[in-house]
């Protein structure tokens, strides 16, 4: 069943990880899909094994990038701001600089990206889509800077599902927010550990289900946020994290 028939959605950090699982599901369910990355070599290389698809340079945290990464469609139905990058450490380890720069592609990445296909989605409505994390939800003593961050993009997330439900805008607007998912970006936070199988097992043990979830499962949420199925959900958290919030 093509359930994302006739829409065409956007997806930043598409080119690997759960930007490129969300990609092939949406793929899968009939959407044209634009999937937009720095990775151009990966992303393009992914637009290529997906019907309907095309790669899209982006830098989330460029106006200008934004610009013209948007420019050329009339209208967007689905953006997935998924563009992310994880900081390990605590207040004491990291640097204002490392703050900076998270901030500047999970927080600002969003701001810009809502704002850039908001003209695109206004008239027609849609859906946006934005991944936080559980840590958006709950804090860790060495993720300081990524709870800060994700915890800006839930509250970002409730205040423009507001705005457009107030200004009559038929979009809505939720953040999902995974567990510890097994993907190249959990790779590079091991790779900042000095016991990375150490962390490994930590990641796995706050997770009552006992395992990492897999990319397809976060697709699979994002799939039903994207269709019409979700029309009345916004301003919503969707936790999918093994039970790990309870």
């Amino acid at each position: 069943m093509a359930r994302l028939a006739d829409k065409l959605a956007f997806v930043t950090g598409g080119a690997s990880g759960l930007g490129a699982a969300i990609a092939r599901a949406y793929a899968a369910e009939g959407a044209r899909v634009v999937i937009a990355d720095i990775d151009e070599a990966n992303g393009a290389a992914l637009a290529g094994e997906l019907a309907d698809a095309r790669f899209a340079p982006l830098d989330v945290t460029s106006e200008e990038s934004w610009a013209a990464a948007v420019a050329p469609f009339e209208r967007i139905d689905v953006l997935v701001n998924n563009a992310g990058i994880t900081t390990l450490g605590s207040i004491e380890d990291c640097t204002v600089a490392q703050f900076r720069h998270e901030l500047d592609i999970d927080v600002l990445g969003v701001f810009i990206g809502i704002q850039a296909a908001l003209p695109k989605m206004k008239a027609h409505g849609g859906s946006i889509i934005n991944m936080s994390s559980l840590s958006g939800i709950k804090a860790s003593a060495n993720l300081v800077v990524y709870n800060a961050a994700k915890a800006a993009v839930t509250l970002m997330t409730k205040s423009c599902a507001l705005h457009f439900a107030q200004a009559g805008y038929p979009i809505r607007c939720n953040s999902i927010h995974p567990g510890a998912i097994h993907t190249p970006i959990i790779d590079k936070v091991l790779a900042q550990s000095d016991d990375p199988d150490a962390l490994y097992r930590s990641f796995v043990e706050v997770h009552p289900v006992g395992r990492l979830g897999k990319p397809e499962e976060i697709a699979a949420i994002a799939v039903y946020l994207a269709s019409d199925e979700s029309a009345f959900a916004t301003g919503a958290e969707f936790r999918i994290d093994g039970g790990a919030s309870i």
